[in-house]
């Protein structure tokens, strides 16, 4: 008994006016940890091929693995913070996050590091799904909630953008291990702060945890997406190598939703999902994300690679990303409420589509001021379509699936990174391999060619072991190859955004809720304004009447009739 008020006695401090604004700052500290590690890696990819010389598999791996297992762990250890403590999951996170950063960063084998990679994706499935459930709990208030989504997913995209700078000016100064060393002290800073500022919270002991669907859940996502790798690595759809997993993928995932249908008490309540709204927002989170890490994994090979830039110059060339994110994450509330979710998202797909076009102009030489034109569009675009689509997702689910709601949107984001690492990787890798089948014709060695066909970075390295004229042929081709693959990787990106744009269709039209609504006041409010935002917990709305209570002269019995107004305070509209 005595925890739970203390817990509430956190919570309802860390609500309050001075300090919910700090624990957001830490929430998005949080989530900027786990953005940047996921696009750090990026700049350092051409370093680490040439120190550990990884397979082409071994490679996407090593990029990959690690959101593809934070992905599939969402679940799992967003459901275990609901039972045990949100926060408590959280530090622990740190703690393993941390320790896997330093294993990483000596790591002398590609297995090693795709190993440290997982771990990573473990110590950011623990640290994701609280993020977005402790902002949900600490604004309850739509406007300022939006406020605050606005934040939160322009630091994700911060991260996800600032990752191929700040890796860039390690590799450059260092070696690629130091990309990892710079989780050291942010952990350092984020434990204790975590520790001391965040509240701690946990869901409805409703039942029983549903360990086995939520293992079903993450080996489902995992099949699915190795069968795709291995459909776009060449593999035929009735390869076993490739029909083997992605059927048994397929197979659990279904058993996965059956089971939570049947179940009393679900992990996931995937009735959700048969609101138009929800789905299409879940779904147009992946597609925003597919394309922001995918393209720019892309982009940073066709900086370094192509055009022989720096890893610093390469991030620096990546910045303008950065700032549009920003500036779209900071403006998203009033478009929001000025264009509504339907135009909002589907014209940020719209806007990312046409950078991606854009983008497509790109050749053998360096064209900056197109470029930087066209990373502020891609940045802007994404960045509008992701907060838009964040925001319906969260006001769509029921209240009392709040935190389901959240642990499917950390889901989306995540699974959206790997997928779009694994679906665009692996069009760029069937596109650049035809392109070098003439090398044999032309007295490359079939050997040197096959190599070759990995990878633009092992192209390089048989062109270096080759030299003289078979050397510059293979080099050239493999160029061309690569600029040819890029092109088409490039089309069936901005194919998947148009997509998005026309699924954005079935999101409202406007907000639910009009601007002004959450700060409606009947007269007997603005005697004495109820200050706690309500909350649909009985116990919390009794909380929020009795400090009201007590700051009224002189107490009258309509005072429970205040409980009406002050429970669309929170939200703004009834369903919500």
């Amino acid at each position: 008994m005595s925890g739970t008020t203390t817990a509430g006695v956190r919570l309802r401090k860390a609500a309050d006016d001075a300090n919910r604004w700090v624990v957001l700052v830490v929430l998005c500290l949080s989530l900027l940890v786990v953005a940047l590690d996921a696009t750090v890696l990026h700049v350092a990819v051409p370093s680490l091929t040439e120190d550990l010389r990884p397979s082409g598999t071994a490679l996407l791996w090593i990029v990959d693995a690690y959101p593809l297992v934070c992905a599939s762990l969402l679940i799992l250890f967003g459901t275990l913070g609901d039972r045990i403590g949100r926060r408590r999951v959280l530090l622990i996170g740190y703690a393993l996050f941390g320790a896997a950063s330093v294993l990483a960063a000596t790591a002398d084998s590609s297995g090693v590091l795709i190993a440290a990679r997982a771990l990573l994706g473990v110590g950011g499935a623990m640290i994701m799904p609280a993020t977005l459930s402790i902002l949900r709990q600490v604004f309850p208030d739509r406007r300022e909630r939006a406020l605050a989504i606005g934040v939160w997913t322009a630091v994700a995209a911060v991260g996800a953008a600032t990752g191929p700078v700040v890796g860039g000016f390690l590799v450059e100064h260092f070696w690629w291990g130091s990309v990892f060393l710079i989780n050291i002290p942010l952990m350092a800073v984020i434990l204790p702060l975590g520790r001391w500022l965040l509240p701690e919270s946990r869901g409805g002991d409703d039942g029983p945890w549903d360990v086995l669907g939520a293992l079903m859940a993450a080996a489902g996502v995992l099949g699915v997406v190795l069968g795709v790798k291995r459909l776009g690595g060449g593999a035929g759809l009735l390869d076993p190598v490739a029909l083997g997993p992605l059927s048994l993928g397929l197979a659990l995932l279904i058993l996965f939703v059956r089971r939570q249908k049947r179940r009393r008490h679900p992990l996931i309540d995937v009735s959700m999902f048969a609101r138009p709204a929800f789905s299409t927002a879940v779904g147009c989170i992946v597609l925003a994300m597919l394309a922001l890490v995918g393209l720019q994994l892309i982009a940073v090979q066709y900086l370094q690679l192509v055009l022989g830039l720096t890893p610093l110059e390469t991030g620096l060339r990546l910045l303008p990303l950065t700032f549009a994110a920003m500036a779209a994450g900071a403006t998203g509330s009033y478009t929001l409420r000025r264009f509504g979710p339907r135009r909002m998202v589907g014209w940020g797909f719209v806007l990312t589509a046409s950078s991606v076009l854009v983008l497509t102009t790109m050749g053998q030489h360096d064209r900056p001021a197109l470029l930087t034109a066209a990373f502020v569009l891609l940045g802007f675009g994404l960045q509008t379509t992701l907060f838009g689509a964040y925001e319906s997702m969260l006001s769509d689910a029921p209240p009392e699936r709040a935190g389901g709601a959240a642990a499917i949107g950390e889901t989306s984001y995540q699974l959206g990174a790997g997928l779009g690492i694994a679906l665009l990787g692996s069009v760029m890798n069937a596109a650049y391999a035809p392109g070098l089948a003439s090398l044999r014709e032309k007295g490359v060695p079939a050997r040197a060619g096959a190599e070759a066909s990995h990878s633009l970075g092992e192209a390089y390295q048989v062109a270096a072991q080759l030299g003289g004229p078979m050397g510059d042929l293979l080099r050239s081709t493999a160029r061309h190859a690569f600029i040819d693959g890029l092109h088409i990787t490039l089309f069936v990106s901005a194919g998947l955004l148009l997509l998005g744009a026309l699924a954005a269709l079935r999101l409202p039209k406007v907000m639910d809720c009009p601007p002004k609504e959450p700060c409606r006041r009947s007269e007997a409010e603005s005697a004495a304004p109820a200050e706690p935002a309500a909350s649909t917990d009985a116990a919390e709305a009794a909380e929020a009447v009795r400090p009201a209570a007590r700051n009224r002269p002189v107490p009258r019995p309509m005072l429970p009739a205040r409980r009406e107004p002050a429970e669309a305070a929170g939200s703004g509209r009834a369903a919500h």
